[in-house]
């Protein structure tokens, strides 16, 4: 089953963004920070990883180059959507630079986001 990683501080985006993913008939693990959702990609297989870009302990950036540096044999092509407020074109490229895959803006639409996964599928 292709399993997606929820990594938000807020627990409210987490339960909604679960929600809507099982719905779809996906499998989804969450972590609550960048440094949580490095440590489950070390020993989870995860299919895609939805990531909050400001988090508490370790954001969203960091945790995306430290993923992209993982020894696993996808480390390099899982993708990782960045989720953020800031929908500035610099922002997005700050997340491209870090190794995101997309650049989605929160709150999330729920069209854009099946579409971003379907794309990355």
């Amino acid at each position: 089953m292709y399993k997606i990683l929820i990594c938000d501080d807020e627990r409210d985006i987490r339960n909604a963004l679960r929600i809507y993913l099982t719905g779809e008939g996906y499998a989804v693990c969450e972590a609550d920070s960048g440094l949580a959702a490095l440590e489950l990609m070390q020993r989870e297989e995860v299919q895609l990883v939805l990531m909050d870009i400001m988090m508490p302990v370790m954001n969203g950036l960091e945790a995306a180059e430290k993923i992209r540096a993982l020894d696993r044999p996808d480390s390099e092509t899982v993708p990782i959507f960045a989720m953020t407020a800031n929908a500035f074109s610099d922002d997005a490229a700050r997340s491209r630079k870090a190794g995101m895959t997309e650049h989605l803006s929160k709150p999330l639409n729920a069209e854009t986001l099946k579409k971003a996964i379907l794309r990355n599928i």
